[in-house]
């Protein structure tokens, strides 16, 4: 929701419909919530699992089954959902997908393996899903989460403690100072669907306080 010159409301989603997974809490409820504001009609799912993966005790500890769901969740979910709902965007040449990923993608965190190759694997995806349908006027982007104040984010990093010490396992704060709040990943997914990133495709926005700097 954003106001014009004249300090008026504007409901930037008016008539536009949404479907947002995972909306029941954390980051997927924030998006539910600015979705709601900015005045789409918003339907939203949620299971009883939180997003992310498990952490083990390194690479070769990860199971066959932790593979298969880290993927199952964290890659093939969005393929299925796409395979279902964009056809019907490329028909009315019109819609925009944002696939959430992770700003720990470059990191190399043996306890994790299996989520951040997932993620990895998700934005290839979402970069060439962006080259098929921008020609249907269909906008595919990714936005990656740095640390995040979520409950499932906060119980991952807890089993992480107890399990191992590794790479970027510390209490330091991001260098903004803070750690992200669900709010901030959310008001990138508006702007991304937002006409205002109307010439926007195949990009990934990293909204992670500087905590993963890219050289």
């Amino acid at each position: 929701m954003t106001t014009n010159e004249n300090g008026s409301v504007v409901r930037e989603l008016a008539g536009k419909r949404a479907l947002v997974t995972g909306g029941s809490r954390g980051i997927g409820a924030a998006i539910v919530r600015q979705f709601l504001d900015a005045g789409a009609e918003v339907l939203t799912t949620a299971r009883s699992a939180a997003g992310g993966a498990q952490p083990y005790n390194g690479a070769l500890a990860i199971p066959d089954e932790g593979w298969q769901d880290a993927l199952n969740l964290n890659l093939l979910a969005a393929v299925r959902l796409d395979a279902l709902l964009a056809p019907g965007m490329r028909e009315r040449r019109s819609g925009a997908i944002v696939h959430i990923s992770s700003a720990a993608t470059p990191t190399v965190a043996p306890p994790f393996l299996h989520y951040t190759a997932a993620k990895a694997a998700l934005e290839n995806y979402s970069r060439g899903l962006a080259l098929e349908l921008a020609g249907f006027g269909v906008r595919v982007n990714s936005v990656s989460p740095g640390r995040t104040t979520t409950p499932g984010g906060e119980a991952t990093r807890e089993q992480w403690a107890q399990i191992s010490e590794g790479p970027g396992l510390d209490n330091t704060t991001p260098p903004l100072g803070r750690d992200g709040r669900p709010d901030d990943i959310a008001n990138a997914v508006l702007f991304l669907v937002s006409e205002r990133a109307s010439w926007v495709t195949g990009s990934g926005l990293i909204v992670d306080g500087g905590e993963f700097p890219k050289g």
